[in-house]
């Protein structure tokens, strides 16, 4: 029997077999190429202009810095009253009323006649006695009498006439304010009941009550028929205005440095301090630190910071709320 060697016939080796559930072994070489090529992938997603050259930042809401006038008010609370009163008696005693020609609300001329009188018996007067007239022009603001009432010259007021149709908002101003209202500002009138009224501060009290610590003012009213005495009133008192830069107050960061705004300027985030002045109908004064002009990220958050490359896109609805 021939033998054969050995190498002829025995398997080709194998490597070792590895235990289940090891994972096979990488060379160095083979670790470092990998990495290699995963780093430069990590950056791409980390820096969007790495992968684009093209890239301008994300898109980022902005207004244009706008030059507006705001007005400085005062709000104040009070009633309606009559600028000036005249009260209305008969010239002659003890005669009574047989006719009243007027109502509340109504106007009147100088001399016209507002009620007639009924001769008591006994009584020997002239008869133009007889008759009330109006001493002045004006609204009738009170009828203090009835048909068949016995009146006279001592006895209380007949009637009572606002000379000239002309009312008061008296208000009730805090001494913490007395020193901003002034004779000839202007104000609009909310009063109870009826549209807004114009009118302009006429006196201001030189005074304060120590007890309430308020002192008095009277606003003119425009005459209205419609407003009746007592009634309820808000005015609005203009005591200022100012004008200079303005955007909107949801752009206004406050913070413990202050109140800040983010402008974009050349694509990139600017943070300013700036100081505010009066609030208009969701704007706010800049006084200080914004050009007209200047875009400014109209809502301002934690989002973005300084140096922040960004493309800005202008909101045309900002510009037209105003």
């Amino acid at each position: 029997m021939r033998c054969h060697p050995a190498s002829l016939f025995d398997p080709v080796p194998r490597a070792p077999a590895r235990a289940p559930g090891r994972p096979a072994k990488r060379t160095r070489s083979a670790t470092v190429a990998a990495l290699a090529l995963a780093l430069p992938l990590v950056g791409v997603a980390n820096n969007p202009a790495a992968a684009d050259p093209t890239y301008n930042g994300m898109a980022v809401s902005v207004v244009k810095a706008e030059r507006q006038c705001f007005a400085d008010t005062v709000r104040l609370a009070g009633t309606v009253v009559a600028r000036e009163q005249s009260q209305v008696r008969p010239d002659i005693e003890g005669v009574r009323v047989s006719q009243i020609l007027v109502e509340p609300g109504d106007t009147v001329a100088a001399g016209q006649v507002l009620a007639r009188l009924a001769k008591v018996e006994g009584m020997n007067a002239p008869a133009a006695s007889f008759v009330v007239q109006a001493p002045v022009a004006g609204t009738v603001g009170r009828v203090m009498t009835r048909v068949g009432a016995l009146v006279s010259v001592a006895g209380p007021p007949m009637f009572v006439l606002i000379v000239g149709g002309a009312f008061d908002l008296e208000v009730a101003i805090p001494s913490t304010r007395m020193s901003r209202i002034a004779v000839g500002q202007p104000a609009e009138v909310d009063v109870i009941g009826q549209d807004v009224v114009k009118g302009r501060v006429r006196t201001v009290a030189p005074e304060i009550d120590p007890k309430t610590q308020t002192g008095k003012a009277r606003i003119a009213l425009e005459v209205d028929r419609r407003i009746d005495i007592g009634t309820f009133g808000r005015a609005t008192v203009q005591t200022g205005r100012s004008c200079g830069t303005s955007v909107p107050l949801s752009a206004v960061l406050f913070g413990p440095l202050g109140p800040v705004v983010q402008v974009v300027r050349d694509n990139r985030v600017e943070t300013r301090p700036v100081p505010i002045g009066l609030l208009s109908r969701g704007n706010v004064e800049i006084r200080q630190g914004l050009d007209e002009g200047d875009l400014v990220v109209r809502r301002a958050g934690t989002f973005l910071r300084e140096g922040d490359r960004v493309r800005p896109v202008l909101d045309e609805t900002a510009t037209a709320e105003k």
